[in-house]
């Protein structure tokens, strides 16, 4: 859900959801950043609501971290952009006053892009940042890091492998103008999706037209597609005569994904960021109800996230038990506590739908994430360290 197109979804939070940001958020410390580049600390980075200070204009390759901290009043995210706007790495959900940091693996010299979004919306505040010189991956000289990565991939292809005959089915339902069934097939095929949305959105062009929604920021040209617009078919305005032309898209469009992840080069660091990130997933878009807002199938996709996260750390497990031997029973233990929780919902072979939660059920969803994203907020740093 973090995209550069996504719309103004921090207006449409509610206040559990906003606590749920601030919790996972408060995971980081307060206190302003020290340090730069030639220094080997942290990057300062300064957000406010209409401006978005750089301590540096650039880093040696390598390792890079960035210590942002929200000096506005509307929660924020920072991102940092490879060519063609590939997201190297985000930190999403930053609370008024809090500092969350980003830390990311830059190996290849070059121009990159940063970029503050107050309010998590649009294009961002962006600056141009350099990265000088070129360094080894991680993975190169880590055995345990490159297996981690390797595993990883295989387990991003499988869901990929599984995402393509699911939105298949789905796709020829609609085709067939048959709503129940495809009613029946959307969150299944998205349970792919989800699991790997980290993954998908490091291409900025494909995820806005698979998972956009209609009131997102989109580049011109770019109209309301993807799962959504079929979600909103099915369960509001019924299947529109466009709907076959749109599902085709979608497929096409998942196709492309699929060919897309077979060369991708992932790094450890994206890995533990990836599973944070799918913890934001939740907070911002899943406790509220505004991921699915018109089939509300939205714990299906709950799930999924919470799947994708314990995937990426499940693959640096055996970077973490090596060097925090304490991490690993934490995460265990909350991941655990996260699929009881959820274990309550169920419905047959899915969930209750998000309509049918009380504020209580909500909180506690709110509570059990927020508990989770504190050990998952640590495995960025005890991976490079």
């Amino acid at each position: 859900m973090s995209r550069t197109f996504r719309a103004s979804r921090a207006a449409v939070l509610t206040a559990a959801s906003i606590g749920a940001a601030a919790a996972l958020a408060a995971c980081t410390s307060t206190a302003p950043p020290a340090g730069a580049p030639d220094g080997g600390g942290a990057i300062a980075v300064t957000a406010a609501d209409d401006s978005c200070e750089i301590g540096a204009g650039g880093a040696p390759a390598g390792t890079i971290t960035f210590s942002v901290r929200n000096a506005g009043d509307k929660i924020t995210e920072f991102y940092l952009y490879g060519t063609g706007d590939r997201i190297m790495g985000e930190v999403e959900n930053i609370g008024p006053g809090l500092t969350r940091d980003l830390i990311v693996e830059v190996p290849d010299g070059g121009t990159y892009t940063t970029a503050c979004k107050p309010g998590m919306v649009g294009d961002g505040i962006r600056e141009p940042f350099t990265v000088t010189g070129s360094a080894g991956r991680s993975v190169d000289d880590n055995t345990k890091l490159a297996e981690a990565t390797t595993g990883y991939h295989r387990w991003v292809t499988s869901q990929i492998e599984a995402l393509v005959p699911k939105t298949q089915e789905f796709v020829d339902a609609v085709k067939a103008g048959d709503a129940e069934q495809a009613k029946a097939l959307y969150p299944v095929a998205r349970t792919y999706w989800e699991r790997i949305e980290p993954v998908a959105e490091s291409f900025g062009d494909i995820d806005p037209k698979i998972d956009g929604r209609e009131d997102d920021e989109r580049d011109p040209g770019v109209g309301f597609t993807g799962y959504h617009r079929l979600e909103k078919d099915l369960w509001v305005d019924g299947l529109q005569p466009d709907a076959p032309a749109v599902a085709d898209q979608l497929l096409a469009d998942i196709q492309d994904l699929q060919s897309r992840v077979t060369t991708v080069e992932l790094t450890p660091v994206q890995l533990a960021n990836g599973a944070k990130e799918l913890l934001d997933e939740v907070a911002t878009g899943k406790i509220t109800g505004e991921e699915d807002r018109y089939s509300h199938t939205d714990l299906w996709d709950f799930k999924a996230n919470v799947e994708g996260s314990q995937g990426a750390v499940a693959a640096l497990r055996p970077v973490i038990d090596e060097k925090d031997p304490t991490l690993g029973p934490q995460l265990d233990e909350q991941f655990a506590a996260v699929d009881a929780l959820l274990e309550e919902y169920r419905a047959g072979d899915g969930y209750k739908l998000y309509t049918d939660l009380t504020q209580d059920d909500v909180r506690r969803m709110s509570e059990a994430v927020d508990a989770l994203g504190e050990p998952v907020s640590q495995v960025a740093g005890v991976v490079t360290s």
